[in-house]
């Protein structure tokens, strides 16, 4: 019996965020009926949180597997741009400071390789 996280697993990135959408969507109507009473089963909710969690977890999957794959000179100019961000500040200031250091990390990692080699 395949699962919902199989099943997430087996779309593209482009299908995977159309789901992500609609089930946000789902979850705002849910919540709707919910305060009004008209929900019958409140345990859709749940499934939809929990459905959004999954495909969240395998978007972020996806995108530190490519970040991964991602060549030392490529980390270190995605770096240094992130760096200028970090200078400029402004909304978002702390999404980009997680993005850095998780960059950082992996393009220190990138270098030790390359340098062992």
């Amino acid at each position: 019996m395949p699962t919902k996280t199989n099943d997430f697993r087996g779309m593209s990135d482009e299908q995977l965020s159309l789901t992500l959408k609609e089930t946000e969507k789902q979850l705002f109507t849910l919540r709707f009926q919910s305060a009004t009473d008209r929900l019958e089963t409140p345990s859709q909710i749940r499934a939809a949180r929990k459905d959004i969690a999954r495909i969240k977890t395998i978007q972020r999957d996806r995108e530190l597997t490519k970040l991964k794959a991602l060549p030392a000179d490529q980390l270190a100019t995605r770096v240094a741009s992130l760096g200028e961000k970090d200078k400029a500040g402004g909304p978002g200031k702390r999404l980009v400071r997680r993005q850095l250091r998780r960059v950082e990390s992996l393009h220190a990692k990138a270098t030790a390789k390359k340098g062992t080699k």
